[in-house]
Order: structure tokens, then C-alpha cells, then sequence
């Protein structure tokens, strides 16, 4: 039978492990800390534990830690890691600096099923989903990032890296967990924001385990026939079930929702676009519209809109008094910038 990564067991299971080596209960808690609190990524590391302690966990135990496989820096910050798995696998997570903020994107899966026609990740299959552990190591490198280049701590988080995270739903909540618990990285989860291609059951199940994370759903397009035309999913989960999941959420949790918009030259860019726009924003207690630059890439038809026309967009969401703001992209020139993630190195 094969060893089990250590991680994957609860302080109480670590307890139980530890009475049945005749080993002090207090150890738990000390292997607990080194795992989650001080980010030890191997026995090794555990140095107020005995050698022959070390050993004995080594020979029950992995402790099978995400690593850096390559890095890349934009001239705009922005720094873009490739994360290895212990099988081998890879996945990208970004570091995104402001004068205000420090935030991590991180991935949920390797690949992707949903195949958005937009998203350099949508093009690649799914490989498998992420343990909670290895979202948990993406977010403590990226903080490790954060502090060596500007020495502060990460403020935000959003699951907006490769993967669609409500399909890894388990997972990513224990993670949020991980992340958040004071014997964590001890975050607030009103800093963390999960992104969905909208998975409605699964904002409705957000909603009943009344989670304390804020909500983001990639809309991209505001009526159904376009909407399915750029992502499958709508054809499952058209506009109006999302509209009523993510109701659903608000009354169950207070949390904070926004909208996603990635405007594309020629498809969603006109004033009839923006004013189906407002239709929905209307119906929903979201806080934000996030107008993003469309970032090409090699398999896409699509091309960003001209300046003055996304200017115009943004100035007749204004006039109509919706909260939007048009996000600019970062980290473009190393494929980091939204959409851009397919792990090219």
C-alpha cells in the first residue's frame, strides 16, 4: 500500500498516529505547525523533531511539495510562475503588484474541460484537479514571492488561473480553509475572490455552505446566443439559472459578487452590448462590473476593440450609474495576462 501525504490528514488524525507510536501528543501539534504554519516542504525541515522521528515520518509518510519550475518578469511587474506537481504535471500561478496591493492568481486545475473559446487554458484538456494542499503551496510561494521583491505579505487572492475552480469544488474550499485558518497563512477570506464560467449548482452550494468569500462570474457576453457561441457552459447553464444561483448566493451569504467582461472587437463591444449589460447587472446585487482588455492569443479569432470604442462602452456604463471599471491587463508580454495561462514557460 502506498504512503500518505501527510498533509491530507487532520490534527486529530496526527494525534491518533502519534498515541500509536508512543510518541508525545505534543508532536502533533509541532508537525502540524511546520506543515501549515512555517510551509515545510520536507521532514528535513522539521528541526526541533529527532532524527529518528524525521525518519520514522519519511518511511510513513509524503510530503509531496509544489516547486518553482521556471519564472518569468514583466516589464510591468507582473511575475509569472510554472508550477510543478509531484507527478510531473504543471500549472501557472501569477504575482501581480499595485502601489496598494499584492495579488496572487492562482490555478485550480491542470487544464481545463470547459473550453471557452476565448482562454489559451480552455484549449488544453483536463489532466486532473488540484489537491487543497498544492493551492495552498501555489498561494505560500507566491507570498514568499511577494515578500522577496517588494517585502510585503500578499493582500488578495483570486482563483482565476487555469481550471474552472467550482469544478474542484471540495478542494478548493479546503484550501480557502488552509489559507485563511490563523494556523495557516491566516488570510482574511474577504481578500479571496473565486471566478466561475458559472457552474450554477455550484453557487447555489456556496450559498448553502455559507462561504465568506467574494464571487466573481465571467460573463463575457450578456445575451444567450453569444454567450454560448464563446462558452459551452451557457448552453447548461444559460443566463437566467445563473442570475437566480447567484441570488441564491447573496441571500445566503451577504458576500460580495462581481462580473467579469472581456470585450471583444466586433462581438461585444456595442452600445446595445453595454446596455444588455446593464439588463443583467440589474438583476443581480453585484458590486462591480471588471471591464477587461481582451488579450489575444494564437488559437483565438479574436482581437481587442479600438481604444475610443471601449472608451465609449465605459462611458455609457457610466451614464446608466453602474459600478464598472475597466481593467487594464498586466503581465501581457509573458502570456501572465488573463486568458494568457496554457503554460508555454
Amino acid at each position: 500500500m502506498g504512503k500518505t501525504n501527510i498533509r491530507h490528514l487532520n490534527l486529530p488524525a496526527l494525534q491518533e498516529y502519534f498515541g500509536s507510536i508512543e510518541e508525545k501528543p505534543f508532536r502533533a501539534k509541532q508537525v502540524y505547525e511546520w506543515l501549515w504554519l512555517k510551509q515545510a516542504n520536507s521532514f528535513d525541515a522539521m528541526t526541533n523533531l529527532s532524527k529518528e522521528l524525521r525518519s520514522k515520518l519519511e518511511e510513513h509518510f509524503t510530503l509531496p511539495a509544489v516547486k518553482v519550475d521556471a519564472t518569468q518578469h514583466s516589464a510591468d511587474g507582473t511575475i509569472k510562475n510554472r508550477f510543478r506537481l509531484h507527478d510531473g504535471h504543471l500549472v501557472e500561478g501569477v504575482l501581480i503588484p499595485t502601489d496598494t496591493r499584492q495579488t496572487a492568481c492562482v490555478s485550480s486545475q491542470v487544464g481545463c474541460s470547459l473550453s471557452c473559446k476565448f482562454c489559451a487554458t480552455g484549449y488544453m484538456d483536463r489532466k486532473r484537479n488540484l489537491d487543497f494542499d498544492e493551492i495552498f503551496d501555489e498561494v505560500a510561494l507566491l507570498n514568499k514571492q511577494a515578500l522577496e521583491s517588494s517585502g510585503k505579505k500578499l493582500t488578495n487572492i483570486v482563483y482565476m488561473g487555469m481550471g474552472e475552480p467550482l469544478l474542484n469544488y471540495r478542494n478548493v474550499l479546503q484550501s480557502i480553509e488552509r489559507i485563511t485558518s490563523p494556523d495557516g497563512l491566516g488570510m482574511s477570506p474577504k481578500r479571496i475572490t473565486v471566478s466561475t464560467a458559472g457552474v450554477s449548482k455550484m453557487i447555489r452550494q456556496l450559498g448553502d455552505d455559507q462561504v465568506k468569500f467574494n464571487l466573481a462570474l465571467s460573463l463575457h457576453a450578456a445575451n444567450d446566443v453569444k454567450r454560448s457561441e464563446i462558452m459551452p457552459i451557457n448552453d447548461t447553464n444559460n443566463l437566467q439559472v445563473l442570475i437566480e444561483a447567484l441570488n441564491y448566493f447573496y441571500k445566503c451569504t451577504q458576500n460580495q459578487i462581481s462580473f467579469e467582461y472581456i470585450l471583444f472587437k466586433d462581438f461585444n463591444d456595442s452600445l446595445k452590448d453595454a446596455d444588455e449589460l446593464i439588463k443583467v447587472y440589474r438583476q443581480v446585487p453585484a458590486d462591480l462590473i471588471n471591464i477587461i482588455e481582451y488579450n489575444p492569443i494564437s488559437n483565438a479569432r479574436f482581437q481587442k476593440p479600438e481604444e475610443d470604442v471601449a472608451d465609449a462602452f465605459m462611458e455609457y456604463l457610466g451614464k446608466h450609474r453602474v459600478n464598472a471599471r475597466l481593467r487594464r491587463s498586466r503581465g501581457k508580454d509573458i502570456d501572465a495576462a488573463c486568458g494568457q495561462l496554457a503554460n508555454k514557460g
